[in-house]
């Protein structure tokens, strides 16, 4: 991912940080067929979500600090 943030980026870190969202629930709503939007392997690979499996066995998709981070970065901003 580039140094510039780009709108739908933060549109999908805003989107998840109402709290962590069902794996499924995420693919069904950020998936691509387009390889110049790539959303989820964009933040996954900055280090902005992280995927990961509960105790009872769902999978999740959750903010991490830097997307916290990234994102409270932005709103100041604006």
């Amino acid at each position: 991912m580039s140094n510039t943030t780009t709108p739908l980026t933060l549109d999908f870190l805003t989107w998840l940080s109402a709290g962590p969202q069902p794996y499924a629930e995420v693919m069904e709503a950020w998936r691509t067929s387009c390889p110049r939007l790539t959303i989820w392997e964009d933040a996954i690979d900055a280090g902005l979500v992280a995927h990961r499996q509960t105790p009872g066995g769902a999978a999740l998709v959750e903010l991490t600090p830097n997307g916290v981070a990234l994102l409270a970065a932005h709103r100041r901003v604006r």
